[in-house]
């Protein structure tokens, strides 16, 4: 059974969330603050499978919260609520290590499916952390190294983390070496999503990525723009 934690201080959605989830076999937690969100994860790390995280939030907002996690390398998936889908909002979220973003007011089913996919592809991530197939440990091109199981992408003495979810988008193009790939197998292969989902994430996740792999993130050569069709991974470039 899957544990959600819910981080809402409108109480009328978050009893509406609640009352969904679990419908839908759930077991979920809500809390009205980022401080008694952090108080829940501190207290048991492995106990969500999900947090779904309101920005704006009285004391630390929900930026402040993933921030958090993600510092303290807690990786558990997190879906934030944006206030109108501002582009900053989804931006910012992005950065600081959000999985994945929903604008308000939504539509349940969205939510749901959205839900699923995150909690799918954090097992997919799980299993590929134990898998002894050749690429799962690491992968070099150039003068860096990805090692999958450690989170981390090396250049020289520097040292990247990553979050779960770069790092499986990551392994995605990498076990697709120089063959296009399009965004709709990405969000089904990586995100667990198929259908109403803003492919605008993926596009966020790849500006991330360049800023990692590339000597010029403005004039990417690993990690190429296939126009009409999504992206492709070139390990060597020409």
């Amino acid at each position: 059974m899957s544990r959600i934690l819910i981080v809402e201080d409108e109480r009328h959605l978050a009893d509406g969330l609640r009352f969904n989830l679990e419908a839908e076999g759930y077991d979920v937690d809500v809390v009205e603050s980022g401080e008694d969100a952090l108080a829940a994860i501190d207290a048991n790390p492995t106990a969500y499978e999900l947090v779904i995280l309101d920005v704006m939030l009285p004391g630390i907002d929900g930026f402040g919260v993933v921030a958090k996690l993600r510092r303290d390398r807690r990786f558990v998936p997190v879906m934030m609520l944006t206030a109108r889908g501002r582009s900053e909002d989804v931006l910012h979220g992005f950065d600081e290590g959000a999985d994945d973003y929903l604008p308000k007011p939504f539509e349940l089913p969205i939510l749901l499916t959205r839900v699923r996919g995150l909690i799918r592809r954090a097992e997919w991530i799980r299993q590929a952390a134990v898998s002894k197939t050749a690429d799962a440990a690491s992968y070099s091109f150039g003068d860096k190294t990805i090692d999958f199981e450690r989170l981390e992408l090396r250049t020289g003495d520097n040292k990247v983390l990553l979050t779960p979810l770069e790092a499986a988008l990551m392994r995605y193009f990498v076990q697709h070496d120089g063959r296009p790939v399009s965004r709709e197998s990405i969000l089904e292969a990586v995100w667990g999503l198929r259908d109403d989902t803003d492919t605008r994430a993926i596009d966020n996740f790849v500006v991330r990525l360049r800023r990692y792999i590339e000597d010029d993130a403005t004039k990417p050569r690993h990690l190429q723009t296939v126009r009409g069709i999504g992206y492709r991974f070139v390990s060597n470039p020409s």
